[in-house]
């Protein structure tokens, strides 16, 4: 008896303490909007990294081959159903992979595997890493790898005696065996005595001799291909393109490389993001 008095009398003074502090309703209230808030809180925390996964995971699927460029996107609701996830997160995680470049809408018909290859121009990248960042193979074919005289145009481009000896590359570029570029780089001999020694991306070869690019200036022209490019890069003459002409500087900021490049203008974009 003497316990059953003694926990009313806790219980008494409890509820007391909570009548105290409001009316039973304002209560009732208050726990309802903390409670709302608490669920709102976790929905949130829990559907923002949710959809930034399903990006990645789509991301991986792209750049492993799952979806080859131009290929079909599943459609949402497959999406949803396959990563156990709403439509609202599927189409979260696609916008992402759009604003990246990755997918494409095309008006009436679904979403697809972009083929075009795009360059942010806020990070100094080689032609190979943005092709692999893409998810796809990058090849060159060598067109021809010498040593000779700089030109006037190559001096100029790296401030070096006219005449003075460099080597010089000139490759065609491709992406999953298609043709995107034609590229012609002069690198300063002392930093590339043998162009031979490239075998598929110049700026690793210049990596392990420590003289990778560290920044470059970078000049972009619309231009209309002429024969002999247009005819390398399969399309016709005339064609849009664009053309690039890049000076990369070494870490003590001597110029070193003197690259000068035409893509193809239907294939490859760049991507500037400006705040």
């Amino acid at each position: 008896m003497h316990t059953n008095t003694s926990q009313k009398t806790n219980l008494q003074t409890l509820v007391s303490k909570w009548y105290a502090h409001g009316t039973l309703e304002q209560h009732r209230q208050r726990g309802l909007r903390l409670t709302t808030k608490a669920m709102s809180k976790a929905t949130t925390s829990q559907d923002s990294p949710r959809y930034r996964w399903l990006a990645n995971q789509l991301t991986e699927q792209i750049k492993q081959g799952g979806w080859p460029p131009g290929e079909a996107m599943p459609p949402e609701r497959k999406i949803a159903a396959e990563y156990r996830v709403s439509r609202v997160t599927v189409r979260r995680a696609l916008r992402h992979l759009g604003e990246a470049g990755l997918i494409e809408q095309r008006q009436g018909s679904g979403t697809y595997v972009s083929q075009r290859m795009r360059q942010p121009l806020s990070i100094l990248t080689s032609f190979s890493e943005d092709v692999r960042a893409r998810g796809s193979v990058p090849e060159s074919q060598f067109l021809d790898r010498a040593v000779g005289a700089a030109s006037p145009e190559e001096a100029i481009g790296l401030n070096l005696k006219p005449g003075t000896r460099v080597s010089r590359i000139t490759r065609l570029r491709h992406a999953d065996g298609s043709s995107l570029a034609v590229e012609i780089a002069t690198i300063v001999e002392s930093a590339l005595p043998d162009p031979a020694a490239v075998t598929e991306s110049l700026y690793e070869t210049l990596a392990q001799r420590g003289l990778r690019p560290t920044r470059a200036i970078q000049r972009l022209s619309a231009v209309a291909l002429e024969p002999r490019y247009a005819d390398l890069l399969g399309v016709a003459v005339g064609s849009p393109g664009l053309y690039i002409v890049r000076v990369g500087y070494a870490a003590d900021g001597t110029p070193i490389e003197y690259t000068r490049s035409y893509f193809r203008g239907d294939r490859w974009d760049f991507i500037a993001e400006l705040a």
